[in-house]
């Protein structure tokens, strides 16, 4: 990885924690599940980030590090269907 690669992805990297870190806020201010499931997705993309950009990445082991973003994915569809079903709710 370039250099300028590694810095990026270390932008990237804060940019998802400071992400996380304002929906962990929200979730504190009103115990909302929704801004709870929207952190933990957030800090799981910051690791995965640190961590490939950190890490020296071959072509066979660099679909493993886009697990943890397949993970967020599905966390963040999670929480909105969640958020839907309660508005659709009794």
């Amino acid at each position: 990885m370039t250099h300028l690669a590694g810095v990026l992805s270390g932008a990237a990297s804060m940019a998802s924690l400071a992400v996380a870190l304002f929906f962990l806020k929200f979730w504190r201010r009103t115990r909302d599940r929704f801004f709870l499931i929207f952190a933990a997705a957030f800090t799981i993309d910051a690791i995965s980030r640190f961590a490939l950009g950190t890490s020296q990445v071959s072509d066979t082991t660099e679909p493993m590090y886009f697990l943890p973003r397949l993970v967020m994915f599905g966390l963040i569809v999670t929480a909105i269907i969640g958020k839907n079903a309660e508005r659709n709710g009794p």
